[in-house]
């Protein structure tokens, strides 16, 4: 995959294709494309990855743009942000639902189950995931900008719900409910926080797109009283 990400805050992946080479998408990335691209639609990889990626938030198909000859493909985001491309030949990465843009065939996208199901009931991001591995390079969506941790073992960092937009498959997971009646009904963070442990990366997102509409949602609903 040989993409430059260009459009600032408003991103898009331009990607340049060689006859032959292949990218496996999101259905409705595809902003614009020239040459020998052609689309073909497909269930990315049989009936159980299908469902898998329906519990996952991703969408049941997938899009396989491949090249008879050379030509562009890009890749839009879905809200305004970063598209980040990242290398997970030889480790696994671990991002949250909805995030997934594209990735080489190379790349085995699969669902990521949290080791406490409490995580999955209430910590936000969700019970299951999406685990890239295998080799080649994929690109994530990242609401807002992104502010990235190298955790030690045994470190661990408190998130708000949403922030965390992918990490290393070492991290653990979990919830931890907020202390104090006062902080739950007051405090405006609601009733859990999500933490990581590490070792391993970590990529947080500043801007999670569900909180920004739930402002701007709010915001319309005063304006109209």
């Amino acid at each position: 995959m040989n993409c430059e990400i260009k459009g600032g805050n408003f991103p898009v992946a331009i990607c340049k294709m060689e006859a032959g080479d292949a990218i496996m998408c999101e259905t409705g990335a595809m902003s614009w494309l020239s040459g020998g691209v052609k689309m073909e639609t497909n269930t990315g990889g049989g009936l159980g990855k299908m469902i898998g990626r329906a519990f996952s938030g991703e969408s049941l198909f997938m899009n396989r743009y491949v090249a008879d000859s050379p030509g562009i493909l890009a890749l839009g985001a879905c809200s305004p942000g970063e598209i980040r491309q990242i290398d997970v030949t030889g480790k696994s990465i671990v991002v949250q639902k909805g995030s997934f843009l594209a990735m080489d065939e190379g790349v085995n996208l699969d669902i990521f189950f949290q080791k406490k199901i409490g995580s999955g009931l209430f910590g936000g991001e969700g019970f299951i995931m999406n685990k890239l591995s295998g080799n080649g390079k994929a690109l994530i969506e990242i609401d807002g900008g992104a502010v990235e941790y190298d955790l030690a073992a045994g470190e661990k960092m408190t998130i708000d719900t949403g922030y965390l937009v992918m990490c290393d498959d070492t991290v653990s997971i979990d919830i931890v409910m907020i202390k104090g009646i006062g902080n739950v009904l007051f405090g405006g963070e609601g009733l859990f926080n999500t933490v990581v442990t590490g070792p391993g990366h970590v990529v947080l997102q500043t801007q999670p797109l569900l909180q920004f509409a739930s402002t701007l949602a709010e915001m319309l609903h005063l304006n109209k009283k």
